[in-house]
């Protein structure tokens, strides 16, 4: 559910309409506050003219000077504030010349046109068309930052999708190769029937990971059903040398996860626990709702970390780091990723994930 647009977001969703609105607001303001001085002050109807003209004209030529400076925004910053200072003079000459013109014709006869008036004139009008050209290039270049903000945010966004891609896509292969190997053999042995089950399950793997986009979070249920496609799959590469278990907590169930993501880890403890064994290996999966985080666990019976330590990678260099990145590129510093041995033997993986469900990563969406 997407969160709703700031104010200011919205009253500038169309500039055009936001200039007008703020123009039109702005001068006559001005007016009323000079029309409230000259009242308080006992200004006569006659005096009120030149006040009406003066608006009249600011409005006009800030209406040119926002064209102008439409135009001049675009351009090179030197040229923009050259253009800018050049733009306010013109406008500021025109501007106290008219105002001095029109109070010298309202008390003809009383007051010459001098270049004191103009002058007098420029004091208040200065400051006037400098407010006015601030306020426009404040509003305008607040508006650029949004915007480009909101262009680094989405361009972030792509590049962590485009990441999480590259991660989930150098599993596949390692994985199909495995699988087509296997097909072959059989089909060399001429185990017709047992190699087309084996196609027939590797395609609806294969379904499953093109209907999910690869940056897409899967339930656990849903995971934890694509992992037992998986290795039913391996079963019959391993038959009864590969012996899996699964442990779901219901209430763990509805959490979020990228999809296939456990996935490796199951064929990790496949290639290093199974494979290297005669009597084969056992592989359990256990996910478990531990306050706010939900723990899984894959662990097997295999012969574990060796004893320099060294923990199992993938031979296609994939390794354990891939799954570390698509945990980091999801949950950020609110998970957590081990590998130890298992007090019993054997290698465990431990992953801990903050407990989302589907509503609540809609609400924050």
């Amino acid at each position: 559910m997407a969160t709703a647009s700031p104010p200011a977001a919205s009253f500038f969703g169309d500039k055009n309409r936001a200039f007008w609105i703020l123009q039109g607001a702005g001068w006559t303001g001005y007016l009323m506050l000079r029309a409230a001085s000259g009242i308080a002050n006992g200004m006569t109807l006659t005096a009120f003219i030149p006040i009406l003209v003066s608006a009249a004209t600011g409005y006009s030529l800030t209406l040119v000077m926002a064209a102008l400076f439409r135009w001049l925004i675009t351009k090179a910053p030197l040229f923009t504030w050259m253009g800018t200072v050049v733009t306010i003079g013109v406008a500021l000459a025109a501007y106290s010349v008219i105002d001095a013109w029109v109070f010298t014709m309202i008390n003809r006869g009383q007051v010459e046109f001098a270049g004191a008036l103009v002058i007098g004139s420029a004091a208040l009008n200065g400051m006037l068309l400098v407010a006015w050209s601030s306020l426009y290039y404040g509003i305008n270049y607040f508006l650029l930052a949004e915007r480009q903000t909101v262009q680094l945010i989405k361009l972030e966004a792509a590049a962590s999708t485009a990441q999480l891609a590259m991660l989930r896509y150098q599993l596949n292969p390692h994985f199909l190769f495995n699988t087509l190997n296997s097909i072959s053999t059989l089909v060399l042995l001429k185990q017709t029937d047992r190699a087309n089950a084996m196609l027939s399950r590797l395609s609806s793997f294969l379904r499953y990971t093109l209907v999910n986009e690869s940056e897409a979070q899967v339930t656990l249920e849903q995971e934890f059903e694509t992992l037992k496609l998986y290795l039913e799959i391996e079963k019959m590469r391993f038959e009864d040398r590969l012996r899996a278990t699964f442990e779901l907590d219901p209430a763990a169930a509805p959490a979020r996860l990228p999809s296939l993501l456990l996935q490796p880890l199951v064929e990790n403890a496949i290639k290093y626990a199974v494979t290297p064994q005669e009597e084969g290996a056992e592989i359990a999966v256990v996910a478990r709702l531990v306050g706010a985080m939900v723990r899984i666990t894959v662990s097997d019976s295999g012969p574990g970390l060796n004893d320099a330590g060294v923990k199992p990678s993938y031979s296609t260099g994939v390794g354990l780091a891939n799954i570390r990145d698509r945990l980091t590129q999801a949950f950020g510093s609110g998970q957590r990723f081990d590998t130890s041995n298992a007090p019993g033997g054997g290698f465990v993986v431990t992953v801990e994930i903050p407990f989302v469900t589907d509503i609540q990563t809609q609400e924050a969406a």
